[in-house]
Parts: C-alpha cells; structure tokens; sequence
C-alpha cells in the first residue's frame, strides 16, 4: 500500500503528465466536482417538481459532459442545428430535439436518411408556418418514416414561433392532415426577455407560459401521438415554466420537458443573478497569463474577445496565482474591455507580469463554442483532464437533394 507522500507524489506527476499535453494559456478551465453537483442538483429539481429534462446541448457540445447529464436522468438531448443532429448521433444519442425549424430540403433530407437508417431514433423539430409545413411535407410525404414536429409558439418581438392561438391552431389543423408529418406536441421557449427577475419580466414570462399551455391544450385534439410533448426552456425561469404546466388530466400522456442547457456550468453572471434553482455552482472560468503592466494599476492579461463570452457581460476577476502557482493573496482587479487577444484590468493591484489569473464568465452559450480542448480540473483546480469540445463537425449526408 503506498504512503500518502507517495500517493502525493502520484497525484501531482498525473497533473503535470496532463498539463505537458493541455492547451496552452489561455485555457478554459472546467470544475469537474461543481459540474457533477449542478448535474445531480437540477435532475433533483426537475423530479421535484415533475419535469423531464431534454438539456439543450449546444451550451456545451462536449460528449463526456452529455454523457453525465443522460447518465443523471435526462430522457434525450435538445440541440439546434441539423448539424448538431449528427454530432450527438455519432455520439450515440438516439432521442433528439431540435429547438428549431428545420425548412431547408438538404437539412430535412438528412433528418430523413437518419430515421430511415435507424426507425428507433426519435427526432423531432419545430413548425411555426404553412411554409415549414409545406417544406417538410415535400421531403417526408413518400418517405418510409414520418417526422414528429412541435408547434412553436414564440413572443412578439422575439424570434420563432407562432404569435396568437388561432394561428397556432391553424399550423396544428395542417400538420394532422398532411402525410409524412405527425404533430408531437408544442414548445414554447420563455427566455427571449431580459434576464432579470423585474417584476415586468416575469409578467411576461408568465403571459408567454399561459399563451404555450393554452395552445398545447387547445390543440390536444391534433395530436398524433400517444405521449404528446409540452416543453419550455427553462435555464432562467424554470420556477415559472412549472407554475404553469398542463393539467394531466386535460391531456393524458403528457410529458414534460424541460430544455435548459446553462444549469450544467451555470457562470458568474448572467445565470448566477436569475437562476431560481437553489445550489447550482459556477463550474467554469478562463485562465490567463497577465502580459503586461504598462501603467500604474493597469494589467494587460493575455485573453480577449477569441477566448472570453462577453455577449452578455463582460468577465469577472475571481483570483491569481504567481506562475509557481501560489496565491495572489488581495489581488483585485476590474474588467474595463477586451481586445481580440487582450483583456485590460484596471484599478489593479497585487498582479505582476507572468501571474495566471481566473476570470468568470457570463452566459455558459457563449464560453464553449471558443474552445476546441479544455482543461478538467478537481475541486482543488488541480488539472485532471483535457476533454474536448464538437462544434464544427463536417459531416456530409447520404442522401442529397435533388
């Protein structure tokens, strides 16, 4: 039995074998302990209160993570492109749902060639017009399989999605009747207003969530299948999502389905301020070596617009080490702007050239997609993988259009 020096010694020849192959700073760094505690924390939330949970995959495209999520309860994976379809094929995901419409005749054609290869696969996409309809009806109409759509309902001012009930009605009147279609169900998706928890917010989150469940339950009687879908978003107003879900005994069969894809790192800014669920932890932050003090309380770090999600914010300081990798105790510094390759902190102190600082990132959409590898670490940010990330596959279909 080894010693504990010994197990030690292991420990740390392990982290430095996987940091001779990890990506050079910057890195995005993930907290393998907080991912693991937001994944068994939101599983919990949704049997709680009596949800399925489809994440939407796209916040991070990287296998290991969704493996973790299915493995914790999750019924498929939501994505929302045809693209992001053959990823998480390959990946061996058999339950998917584009959170989109899918109208084009290559996309739709290589829907088809998946469910004709595979009749146990089940995906499913948005309608939101007759035009989609139509689309879709050409390419499924004589195919071996039909294709199980949703009605989307969305927001004035929003994106997709039908407007009104009687519109929505309409688009479900058409689907029942067109061969090659089935109507699965309908999907709203509340988080196209302001993050925040402002009482005008949540009155319309609150009036889209009744516009959803009055379509679903208006438009029951179109329904193709036996187990209809009703899904939300649900990454910054689940708590509302659940307030109003369906009566089951309106629509027996209903499944309920959550497509939050954020709670998984959850982040620093944007979902830390609004998330109702209680005990999701920031699993992920960016690393990077400060390059340059140029003036009093002034640092350049060695990180910028390539490297850092600032859609929704700009990064947070969370802490430095020395390049031996002893803490900065007191540093503090502020975020003033990023360049390509370049963030400027101000009103900085207690940094030096060659320190490696952490930064926290808002709006977990937007941090992934940069990164083609990233760093695992343990509940200590010591490093324990590099695993990567999947989002520009070329993959080319097995049926074209013609």
């Amino acid at each position: 039995m080894s010693s504990p020096i010994q197990h030690q010694s292991g420990l740390a020849e392990d982290a430095a074998a996987i940091l001779a192959t990890a990506p050079a700073y910057p890195q995005l760094r993930l907290n393998s302990e907080a991912l693991d505690k937001n994944i068994e924390v939101m599983a919990a939330w949704c049997r709680h209160h009596g949800v399925d949970l489809a994440p939407h995959v796209k916040t991070t495209m990287s296998a290991p993570i969704i493996a973790r999520q299915v493995a914790s309860g999750a019924v498929g994976v939501t994505v929302a492109t045809v693209d992001q379809v053959a990823t998480v094929l390959d990946w061996g995901r058999r339950h998917v749902l584009v959170a989109n419409q899918v109208v084009d005749r290559y996309g739709l054609m290589r829907l088809r060639s998946w469910l004709e290869e595979d009749p146990g696969r089940e995906i499913r996409c948005f309608v939101d017009s007759a035009a989609g309809v139509e689309a879709a009806a050409r390419v499924f109409a004589r195919a071996a399989v039909s294709l199980d759509v949703l009605i989307d309902v969305g927001t004035p001012g929003g994106r997709t999605g039908t407007r009104s009930l009687h519109d929505a009605l309409r688009i479900a009147e058409q689907v029942h009747g067109t061969p090659g279609l089935r109507l699965a169900g309908v999907a709203g998706y509340e988080g196209v207003v302001p993050n925040s928890r402002a009482e005008a917010t949540i009155e319309a989150v609150d009036r889209h969530c009744r516009l959803v469940r009055d379509v679903y339950l208006a438009a029951a009687e179109y329904f193709e299948t036996a187990a209809p879908i009703y899904s939300m978003g649900g990454s910054a107003f689940p708590d509302r999502v659940v307030e109003h879900l369906p009566d089951d005994t309106l629509v027996p069969g209903t499944r309920k389905i959550l497509r939050s894809g954020c709670y998984v790192t959850h982040d620093h800014g944007t979902y830390a301020a609004v998330s109702p669920v209680p005990g999701l932890t920031p699993a992920v932050s960016v690393r990077a070596v400060v390059l340059s003090a140029p003036e009093e309380g002034m640092i350049v770090v060695g990180a910028g617009k390539r490297d850092l999600a600032y859609d929704a914010g700009l990064p947070v300081f969370l802490s430095a080490r020395t390049a031996d990798g002893d803490a900065r105790e007191g540093a503090t510094a502020v975020v003033r702007n990023l360049f390509d390759h370049h963030v400027v902190l101000t009103g900085a102190s207690g940094l030096e050239v060659t320190d490696v600082v952490d930064f926290g990132i808002s709006h977990p959409c937007s941090a992934f997609d940069r990164w083609p590898e990233y760093v695992v670490t343990d509940g200590n940010a010591q490093a324990i993988d590099v695993w990567r990330t999947d989002f520009h596959r070329s993959s080319l279909a097995t049926v074209r259009p013609g």
